[in-house]
């Protein structure tokens, strides 16, 4: 049905949110970018197109929109079925724990367990059993930081920390520039172009977190269409997924002081880097999708000395 004439006959937020999740579904589309189901992909288009909160339908389901925001749903709506992006390229808007950030194409959408982790340890009321006390946490660094969320939220978190972000892409710096203007964050978070720890020579840290491209050949040649969309090498971890990984294990104790670590997403790979490297005291950390996607190592058990009295 052409978009005019869904905008003639759709009135209400209700309207186009059933004929969102009607399109979405016949389309047999993919999820997976903030959304796992036509239902919830189909609300977020919805409520964040309209710059209402995106976890809260009622009491706007039965709002009659103006003609100008019915032909905006019916364009959306539609390019979600004919392009196959992700609603979050089409908004220009991902979330983080309700945390909004800028995105489009130059960048992956944001969705990382780090994400989670850091708000299910410190924003309760109960010490993390693990990660650093904020207020001891001085320096905290990004790498891979893409839209440059990570390193924003460690700013939330530390706020008595300087943060450094780090991503090869300068098309993906361009975005975490406009995240970092968002927040005001000038003064607290750097942006550096390069390859993993390349630009911070000499430089150590409380903190590394990071979320590495770790998706293996064989998973992104099945890619649907909606994870094409993004950049390849946001994704590609090389053959089985771990490139970076190792180079990361191999190169953080260079780059952390004693009694930091390093909080790091790898995917599905746990089984070979726990057969690769033995010896090394892994930490794996349950998120509510997954048991060992995401794992914490402190600089100790890299190889790091400990400070003289302790």
């Amino acid at each position: 049905m052409p978009e005019t004439k869904v905008a003639d006959e759709l009135l209400t937020l209700r309207d186009y949110w059933r004929y969102a999740i009607s399109r979405f579904s016949a389309a047999k589309l993919s999820f997976g970018h903030g959304t796992t189901t036509a239902v919830d992909d189909a609300a977020f288009l919805v409520l964040d197109s309209l710059d209402l909160p995106i976890d809260t339908l009622d009491p706007f389901l039965d709002a009659r929109l103006t003609s100008a925001e019915r032909k905006l749903l019916a364009e959306r709506i539609e390019a979600r079925v004919t392009t196959r992006k992700p609603s979050a390229y089409l908004t220009g808007r991902s979330y983080i724990q309700g945390i909004r950030f800028y995105v489009d194409e130059r960048v992956i959408v944001p969705r990382s367990f780090i994400g989670e982790i850091l708000f299910s340890e410190y924003d309760g009321e109960e010490d993390s059993l693990y990660l650093p006390d904020p207020n001891d946490v001085e320096s905290v660094v990004d790498i891979c930081t893409g839209s440059g969320c990570l390193a924003i939220l460690a700013t939330r978190f530390f706020p008595l920390a300087a943060v450094d972000a780090v991503d090869l892409s300068a098309d993906a710096l361009d975005v975490a520039e406009k995240n970092r203007q968002a927040y005001g964050l000038e003064d607290q978070l750097t942006l550096h172009p390069g390859d993993l720890f390349t630009p911070l020579s000499g430089r150590k840290f409380d903190l590394i977190i990071t979320n590495p491209p770790y998706v293996d050949h064989e998973a992104m040649d099945a890619f649907p269409a909606e994870y094409r969309a993004e950049p390849a090498m946001a994704h590609d971890g090389g053959e089985d997924g771990l490139d970076l990984v190792r180079t990361l294990l191999t190169e953080a104790p260079k780059h952390l002081n004693p009694g930091g670590g390093m909080l790091c997403e790898i995917g599905r790979g746990r089984d070979i880097l726990e057969a690769e490297f033995p010896d090394l005291d892994f930490l794996w950390v349950e998120t509510t999708e997954e048991e060992d996607a995401v794992f914490w190592i402190t600089a100790e058990a890299l190889g790091v000395k400990a400070k003289k009295g302790k």
